[in-house]
Parts: C-alpha cells; sequence; structure tokens
C-alpha cells in the first residue's frame, strides 16, 4: 500500500511516516515547509514540497497513485485563526477541498483525517466529551475542522471515497515545534532548557487532555484498514491544568524560575478532556504512555538536542 501523508515534515505526521514505513508501505511526503524540518522526513519517503492549496498536486496523485491519504496539513494555530479566519479557511478547507478532488479523480481508496476534540467541542457541556457531544467551536480553526468533517462525509456520500476521522486532543512529545503554532509541552521544555522564563497565559487553571504522539501514532496505523465512516476521539480522558503540567515539566528539569502568567488568548477555551471509549472499543486502541512518562521522553528530546 501507497500512502501520502501531508503535513509530514511536521511533528505528528513524521512520526506517522517513522511508524508507517517501519510497517512495510511506500510513504510520499507533501509539506510547503512553512513549519515543517527537513530533519523531521524520514530517507526513505519520497518528499514533495509542496502546498496543499497548490492546483499542481495533481501531478502528485497523478505520478505516485497513491492508495490512502493520511492528511495532517493544516494551520493549526487557533490565535492566527482568530485574527486572520480567511486565511485559516482558505488552508483548511479549500486545501483539503483540493486534496478530496484528486482523491476522487484518481482512485484513492481512503482519507484519514487528523481533526481536532477540544476545538470542535468547544465549553463542553460534560467530561470527558464523547463523539455525541454538541459541536459548538470557539475559534475559526475549531470551524474549519468540522466543515471538513462535513465534506468528508459528503465525499463518501457522493462519490464512495472512504474516510476515518480521528480527533485528537493535545498531542505532546519528541519533534514538537515549540516556534508558536500550538504545543505548550514543547515551548515550556524549550524555555527552561535555555534559561529563559516560560509564561502561562491566564491563570493556569484551565485543564487540556495531553496524549502522547506515539499513542496518536498507534491510532493511525489502526485507522489504516479500519473505522469505515467513523470518527473517533484519541485522548485519555484525563485532565491537566496547565500549572500543574508547567509544574511537572519544571520538576524534572530541576528547574528553579518561578511560574509567571499572562493574558489569556481569545478563543481558548477553559476545560478539554476526551472519552476515547469508543475508539478502544472498535479498533482496541487506548493509551499507553501516562503523563510523567511521557514528559521525561520529551524533555529528553529537547535536552538532546540543545
Amino acid at each position: 500500500m501507497k500512502i501520502l501523508i501531508t503535513g509530514g515534515a511536521g511533528f505528528i505526521a513524521s512520526n506517522i511516516a517513522d511508524r508507517f514505513l517501519e510497517l512495510g508501505y511506500e510513504v510520499v511526503i507533501v509539506d510547503n515547509m512553512i513549519t515543517g524540518q527537513r530533519e523531521n522526513i524520514p530517507a526513505a519517503a519520497t518528499f514533495y514540497e509542496m502546498d496543499i492549496c497548490d492546483p499542481g498536486i495533481k501531478n502528485v496523485f497523478e505520478s505516485e497513485k497513491p492508495d490512502l491519504v493520511c492528511h495532517h496539513a493544516a494551520q493549526m494555530d487557533v490565535r492566527k485563526s482568530v485574527a486572520d479566519p480567511a486565511y485559516d479557511a482558505s488552508v483548511n478547507i479549500l486545501g483539503t477541498i483540493n486534496l478530496l478532488q484528486n482523491c476522487v479523480k484518481f482512485g484513492v481508496k481512503k482519507f484519514n483525517f487528523a481533526s481536532t476534540g477540544g476545538a470542535i467541542y468547544g465549553e463542553q457541556e460534560y467530561f470527558p466529551a464523547d463523539e455525541k457531544h454538541v459541536n459548538q467551536p470557539l475559534s475559526p480553526y475549531g470551524i474549519t475542522k468540522l466543515a471538513c468533517e462535513k465534506y468528508l462525509f459528503f465525499y463518501k456520500e457522493t462519490h464512495g471515497l472512504d474516510y476515518t476521522i480521528l480527533r485528537y486532543a493535545n498531542i505532546y512529545g519528541p519533534r514538537q515545534n515549540p516556534h508558536g503554532e500550538a504545543g505548550v509541552v514543547a515551548i515550556f521544555s524549550q524555555r527552561m532548557l535555555r534559561g529563559e522564563q516560560p509564561f502561562v497565559n491566564g491563570d493556569g487553571t484551565q485543564t487540556r487532555d495531553y496524549v502522547f504522539v506515539g499513542d496518536v501514532v498507534k491510532a493511525n496505523e489502526l485507522a489504516l484498514t479500519n473505522g469505515t465512516g467513523k470518527i473517533y476521539n484519541v485522548g485519555t480522558g484525563i485532565e491537566t491544568d496547565v500549572n500543574t503540567l508547567f509544574d511537572t515539566i519544571a520538576a524534572q528539569m530541576d528547574h528553579k524560575v518561578e511560574r509567571k502568567h499572562r493574558e489569556g488568548q481569545p478563543g481558548e477555551q477553559l476545560r478539554s478532556v476526551l472519552d476515547a471509549s469508543l475508539i478502544n472499543k472498535e479498533l482496541g486502541w487506548s493509551p499507553t504512555v501516562n503523563l510523567e512518562e511521557g514528559l521525561r521522553r520529551t524533555v529528553e528530546f529537547f535536552r538532546k538536542k540543545k
């Protein structure tokens, strides 16, 4: 099987690419390299430096003829989506449609989509949120991800393109980008290692469900041949507030700088935690790396990279 991975030079998708290659699949990576890192691209993968919005991407589909698309390329900065919703939509919606059109044209069998749990559900009405929770996104980023899910349903009903949607919790781990986008674990880790002051947005009581990237890779592996037309949450079901996260990372690094706070960001929710019992029941997935161990591995990665 040949798999086209978009955003494959990025944090999550590069880890997925490594695993798919280990399993013996052919891997083709498309990334515009705005935030991707060349060091993340596996040598065994075929690489195209290209934007998913580029009409020329049809040439990739035509020459490579992938069996499956694993779509991770996105504008994923919530704050940027609030500041420039038109740009956010142009990448996340129009870029996805560009891929879907080519999937139909060139006979791709399945489209696996990296979506978001927290941003789609918005301020939760119950905890943890399952897949039936009302969708009430607070940011353009969440809105575009939800719109893409609806397009996937349309393309399956109209064109027979199979799909699986994975709604991620907050993913952390090795290769996470500490410069901007998302990823408070990477930001805290790198700043502490450099002796710089990390800041907590707001009062730090906001909670997130932190899931290790290796566990997310496993969910993608299971979704290759399972989960036809389904939506699955991928998370731990455990809430951790940002203050606790900061203190845990600081303790692992023996970092003595006190925690400092700054104004919270628009579009960010107060509590987010996902119920992943459906993917456990249907695909047999469950998280295997707890937060303390995952943070240890992540801190070690940034320590070696320093």
